[in-house]
């Protein structure tokens, strides 16, 4: 199981710096489109929305089209700034759109459950509610990946932030991995994580504070240099394992222990983005105020 968790997550760490880096040299030719983060996160969301939804009982399942279609919708809207400005020079935000599909795939769910109401109760409020959640966690949460990589118009800097987003958190679930499979003595949240120490969650947020410090020295973006950075890694790394925990919720709560099983060792997509779907926004909001 260890074995096959190292050499799957190397090359997902590959794979997430052959995204950074195929990114930064395309912006330096003068393609500021970012097109290889376009193609990895429309590729997991739609992966991801088919997994999360089939998570969902059969009974208050939504229409998965409308949820990947939404998903989809929501993650393409990050770019609409960037190809604005080719006909428009005026600034524009992506919010305004995102909201309008926000509401587009409301109101879709609505029209949805009209045609396909049966009179039975207790079903049709639960797939709408659901349809909103899904499009808002994998959408709108995954958005923020983008929104770090258009925070400074210099490719490398922003692809460090990038790298910040996805290795602090991931490092942290590593650190957490071995520390508590070999140290873990002490569970932290034995319903709905059992597997969780709080040995393991002091060695991953060390080891999230080293790799943010690490790759703080890659470009400048904090102005505080490595304290700051060892505090993004704490804050950041805190994110990661509530986004982790959040995940568990959703799946214990649908009665099941792996989003899937396409990536061995990991699950599904969902067991690999948790952590980092909850690490994004944070670290927006802290490179945005600083």
């Amino acid at each position: 199981m260890i074995r096959t968790r190292l050499w799957v997550g190397s090359l997902l760490a590959l794979g997430a710096a052959g995204v950074l880096v195929g990114d930064t040299l395309l912006a330096r030719a003068g393609f500021a489109y970012f097109p290889c983060l376009f193609a990895l996160l429309l590729l997991a969301g739609a992966l991801g929305s088919r997994e999360l939804v089939r998570l969902f009982p059969a009974q208050t399942r939504p229409s998965e089209a409308l949820v990947v279609c939404g998903v989809l919708l929501a993650l393409a809207t990050n770019w609409y700034p960037a190809i604005r400005v080719q006909f428009n020079p005026a600034p524009a935000s992506p919010w305004a759109l995102l909201v309008v599909v926000l509401v587009g795939v409301l109101l879709g769910a609505f029209l949805l459950e009209m045609r396909r109401y049966s009179g039975e109760p207790g079903v049709a409020v639960p797939r709408l509610a659901l349809t909103v959640f899904a499009v808002a966690y994998l959408g709108v949460l995954a958005g923020f990946f983008a929104q770090v990589r258009w925070l400074t118009p210099d490719p490398v800097t922003s692809a460090v932030m990038l790298a910040l987003v996805v290795f602090v958190p991931k490092c942290n679930d590593i650190g957490a991995f071995f520390t508590g499979t070999f140290l873990g003595k002490h569970k932290m949240t034995p319903v709905l994580s059992p597997k969780k120490t709080w040995e393991g969650f002091a060695g991953g947020t060390l080891t999230g504070a080293a790799v943010a410090v690490g790759l703080s020295f890659a470009a400048p973006v904090f102005r505080h240099g490595a304290p700051e950075a060892f505090a993004f890694g704490l804050v950041v790394g805190l994110a990661g394992v509530l986004g982790d925990l959040a995940e568990s919720l959703v799946k214990r709560d649908c009665g099941t222990k792996d989003a899937s099983k396409s990536i061995p060792g990991f699950g599904g997509v969902l067991d690999v983005v948790d952590s980092v779907l909850f690490a994004a926004p944070v670290a927006y909001l802290w490179f945005s105020v600083n």
